[in-house]
């Protein structure tokens, strides 16, 4: 952005600068969570699978929908980055720019995990966060952020010259790939922008830049889901640990994250429906 002390301002600057902020979308109308149903649906979990995600790599988990999973801090403060795709169809991914449009820069417990277009539906709704009591904080981060798209490897050689292999998207595209039984290399365009699980962010009051600080996670913190959809999902444990002083290293303290499926009662998810795909036309106008 240009800086304003290398432009004139006009006269009329103050009356300008105002005018009052409006959302830009009102989720009065988003589809409403039955946040009843879930909860007493997790009060009845039987625990199918657990996936341990090593420090610095990434793995891959599958969820069926109406199941729960729950990511866990299990040693030390660690952060990690979360793609999820629809199981059938991996061109229906989690839309990080979208959720963030619609919910908020940081999610918690309610909030929608939503699809990309031309789907647009949730994915996952989160049913608990034991960080939910974090907030903001006086620099203005808080936890779970849709605004970072992750660590990568392309970045980190524009910067610094050199090629570091860890980082969050190389380790989601190992994850996909060993999925889908492909290199890396033909599965990584699907890897998309993450939720940032755990990790404690914002944006400075002066430059307005992105910055990270310490994650507040400890071990037995976790953040849980409910799938909408079936689910794949990969979860890379960040190369910056609790994210306090640098990420795409190996000089961060690194720790394992854990990644639970379970079910729960058929009988207590009575109504529930996986949601449909948006209806909308597709037609933009360009036909009768």
């Amino acid at each position: 952005m240009q800086d304003a002390a290398t432009t004139t301002a006009p006269a009329d600057a103050a009356e300008r600068r105002s005018k009052p902020a409006v959302v830009v979308y009102p989720n009065a109308t988003l589809p409403r969570v039955d946040m009843a149903m879930l909860q007493a649906a997790r009060q009845k979990l039987t625990k199918l699978d657990e996936v341990i995600v090593p420090p610095r790599d990434g793995r891959a988990f599958r969820v069926p929908k109406g199941h729960f999973f729950r990511i866990t801090s299990i040693e030390g403060p660690q952060v990690g980055d979360l793609n999820l795709w629809n199981a059938d169809d991996l061109s229906e991914r989690f839309f990080s720019g979208k959720t963030r449009a619609l919910h908020a820069t940081h999610l918690g417990t309610g909030d929608l995990l939503w699809s990309t277009l031309p789907s647009l539906r949730p994915m996952a709704t989160i049913t608990q966060d034991t960080l939910g009591w974090y907030g903001w904080d006086e620099d203005g981060g808080g936890i779970h952020d849709v605004i970072g798209t992750r660590c990568d490897p392309y970045t980190n050689r524009l910067l610094s010259g050199g090629d570091y292999h860890h980082c969050c998207h190389s380790n989601l595209a190992r994850a996909l790939g060993a999925a889908k039984g492909l290199p890396a290399r033909e599965v990584e365009q699907h890897v998309h922008d993450v939720l940032n699980v755990f990790m404690c962010t914002g944006f400075t009051r002066d430059t307005h830049q992105y910055f990270m600080k310490a994650s507040p996670v400890r071990p037995g913190d976790y953040i849980e889901f409910f799938a909408e959809i079936d689910l794949l999902g990969a979860l890379s444990a960040c190369p910056g640990g609790d994210c306090s002083a640098s990420h795409s290293s190996d000089e961060a303290a690194c720790y394992p994250l854990k990644v639970e499926i379970f079910r729960t009662e058929p009988a207590l998810l009575a109504g529930w429906m996986p949601p449909e795909r948006n209806a909308y036309s597709r037609t933009h106008g360009a036909e009768g």
